[in-house]
């Protein structure tokens, strides 16, 4: 009979939005998210056509400047704003912010202008400086611990989420105005005027949605204060600058930010240049969005084969050579497909970039971690923004003439050629001084990772010995018949390596104390499969493969096919698993020659003196399974195995074996000393 706490523990939580006071403080974030967005696209297309007039110089300057005036509060004054901002009632603060930025934006298209319109940033900025610690400091009060993960998450996606969104409304509402000014003349609004009204508009209404959420509590403990950026920088840098990957990981993200902020400074000035108005720009915008979007999505999971610190630096160094194709193929629509795919990029490179450091960073390090990559993002995007549109107004419009063909090449290209190039150097940076699979091939492992497999390369053997294995039940005489193998190579001059499994290693030999130990009847059956795996895995590292590769001929009694026979057939495991297991253990290494003793178990098992160990001690039935499965293998593959009757008489099954190894044999002797004294190398029978 089921307790109410059960059935408590059994019921499914409910989603983090059925928390009602949480769902309007969240809908009011997306309406302020929207209208941010909308901000940022608006005011930077109206700075365009306000100073288009001018010339493309102070188009440039025009556009930088307002990217320069929404940044810069935020790095001079957040962590006085934040502190200020706690001391009072966080309701009231988010309710008076959104009714100044309503007050502030509405303004901006009624009085015109672009002096005003840098006023107004600075000061929509200013007041956003308060709105957003006191909505973070919100959100634990009315979200329980165990559920705070979920809401910023939330959180997160409409903060990002609104920006392709804002940017499809900014470009459809342009065409849709650039369509009626065409019908009717005397219909002069223009498409900045109306998204900042919306933007006005969506202001107002996370005013009146916080107003009415009475859940806030008014008695809050007050905040530490954030440190200034410069500081957490200082101090950020000391935790990442010992960690060759993280520190690789940091350079590539802020060489993204870089490139980042180079396009974000011209792509006003370059739409307009290629002949694009508002509802260009709003495309492009809105491209670059919806590619980080699928690129942070599917980008891993269409890449599972490629290893994630080499698909960072190789998506950098993709957005880069995209970017260059952009600034030189001057089509729009050419332009917004290539912006996906930049967008793609970058999104592929921000969300690898952010697990992996999380992943690198110990946890009591992660938040300073994050703090400091944050700090220098913004520091770094300030200075690139004001940097690209300040080089991109000093070189002007140029016409390249080749014979009779005219290019115009100007500073927004200029500029983002430069932000391509330091893309490119970045990802070949980081594939450096991060790169897990150092030689193997990076033009494979992609080719691999895009057909859905992970590449591995082919091992060099170019002195390959012979590899003979020895399989059988219990009592065959594998045994002695592989020590009998190995002395009559010797005698013919082989330089021969005689194992054996599981044991034949320091790990093995402790293994092989838990596997055949007859204390250990408990054992399950996957764990005795995947203990032969391990013993047959350091066998073939350390002993087989070294010899091989020496041009050794080994000898190993029990390989594979005993974990195929007993654990496979006698402990009724898949076949499949385990075959796949010891695959993956042996890295597909297989004999030359598999000699499969067959004795019937009956016979085999009285050959013993008593059960020495666990595995001979399990009863016939056991044994005929495992004789059966070791005749089926030997059946479908009929060339590399030689079935030998292990009731004839010794002497008679050696001959037998030595008859078929001398088939394989390479020669003793190289071809170059024969050549020299005109003789063969005679091999001897045994005895």
């Amino acid at each position: 009979m089921s307790t109410p706490a059960r059935a408590a523990a059994r019921r499914k939580q409910p989603h983090v939005l059925a928390n009602a006071p949480f769902r309007r403080l969240w809908t009011a974030m997306a309406t302020c998210s929207l209208g941010d967005w909308l901000n940022i696209i608006a005011l930077t297309a109206l700075a365009g056509n306000l100073t288009a007039p001018s010339g493309f110089q102070t188009q440039s300057l025009a556009i930088g400047g307002v990217f320069v005036a929404k940044m810069l509060p935020a790095i001079l004054l957040g962590p006085l704003a934040g502190a200020v901002a706690d001391r009072f009632d966080r309701r009231l603060t988010m309710v008076v912010a959104d009714v100044l930025r309503f007050a502030v934006v509405l303004s901006i298209p009624l009085i015109g202008g672009y002096q005003w319109l840098l006023v107004a940033t600075l000061l929509v900025e200013c007041v956003n400086l308060f709105w957003v610690p006191a909505k973070d400091a919100t959100v634990p009060n009315l979200v329980p611990k165990e559920r705070l993960e979920e809401a910023n998450q939330l959180n997160l996606l409409v903060t990002y989420g609104t920006a392709p969104v804002a940017a499809a409304l900014f470009a459809v509402l342009s065409g849709v105005i650039t369509t009626i000014s065409a019908a009717v003349p005397a219909f002069t609004v223009a498409a900045t005027a109306v998204a900042l009204y919306l933007n006005a508009l969506a202001y107002l209404a996370s005013a009146v949605m916080i107003f009415t959420l009475r859940a806030i509590p008014k008695d809050h403990v007050r905040h530490v204060a954030t440190p200034s950026v410069l500081r957490q920088i200082t101090e950020g840098w000391r935790y990442v600058g010992g960690n060759r990957v993280v520190r690789g990981l940091i350079i590539g993200m802020l060489g993204a930010f870089a490139a980042g902020g180079a396009v974000i400074g011209v792509a006003k000035a370059y739409v307009h240049a290629m002949g694009g108005g508002d509802a260009g720009y709003g495309t492009v915008f809105c491209a670059v969005f919806l590619g980080m979007a699928f690129g942070m999505f599917f980008g891993p999971r269409l890449l599972g084969g490629l290893s994630r610190r080499r698909m960072f630096g190789l998506s950098i160094l993709c957005a880069g050579v995209t970017l260059a194709a952009i600034a030189l193929i001057q089509n729009l629509v050419v332009v917004v497909v290539l912006t996906v795919v930049l967008g793609a990029c970058a999104g592929i490179a921000w969300i690898i970039g952010y697990t992996t450091i999380g992943l690198e960073v110990e946890d009591g390090l992660r938040g300073r971690t994050f703090a400091f990559l944050q700090s220098l993002g913004r520091v770094v995007l300030l200075l690139v923004v004001a940097v690209a549109s300040a080089l991109a107004a000093l070189f002007g419009q140029r016409d390249l003439r080749i014979s009779e063909l005219t290019y115009r090449f100007d500073g927004a290209n200029l500029v983002l050629l430069l932000g391509a190039l330091l893309a490119v150097a970045v990802g070949v940076l980081a594939l450096r001084h991060m790169d897990d699979r150092p030689g193997v091939p990076i033009g494979a492992d992609l080719l691999a990772a895009l057909r859905g497999r992970r590449f591995v390369p082919d091992e060099a053997e170019p002195a390959r010995g012979l590899f003979i294995a020895f399989e059988g039940g219990e009592g065959s005489g594998k045994t002695t018949q592989s020590r009998l193998l190995a002395i009559w190579l010797r005698d013919q001059g082989f330089d021969v390596v005689q194992t054996r499994e599981p044991g034949s290693t320091k790990v093995g030999m402790r293994l092989r104390a838990i596997l055949l130990d007859a204390a250990h009847q408990g054992l399950s059956a996957r764990a005795e499969a995947m203990l032969y795996a391990a013993d047959r895995a350091e066998h073939v590292e350390k002993v087989i493969v070294p010899a091989l590769r020496r041009g050794s001929t080994v000898i190993t009694d029990r390989y594979v096919d005993s974990s195929l026979a007993y654990q496979g057939a006698g402990r009724s495991l898949d076949p499949e698993d385990v075959a796949k297991i010891n695959k993956w253990a042996t890295g597909g290494l297989v004999p030359d020659l598999t000699v499969l003793i067959d004795v019937p178990p009956s016979v085999g098992l009285r050959r013993m003196a008593s059960p020495a160990d666990r595995i001979e001690a399990e009863p016939l039935e056991f044994h005929e399974r495992v004789r059966r499965e070791f005749r089926a293998l030997a059946a479908a593959d009929p060339d590399r195995y030689l079935l030998v009757d292990g009731t004839l008489e010794q002497r008679e099954v050696t001959l037998l074996i030595q008859d078929r190894v001398r088939d394989i044999l390479p020669d003793p002797v190289p071809h170059e000393a024969e050549e020299a004294t005109g003789t063969m190398p005679a091999i001897r029978d045994f005895g």
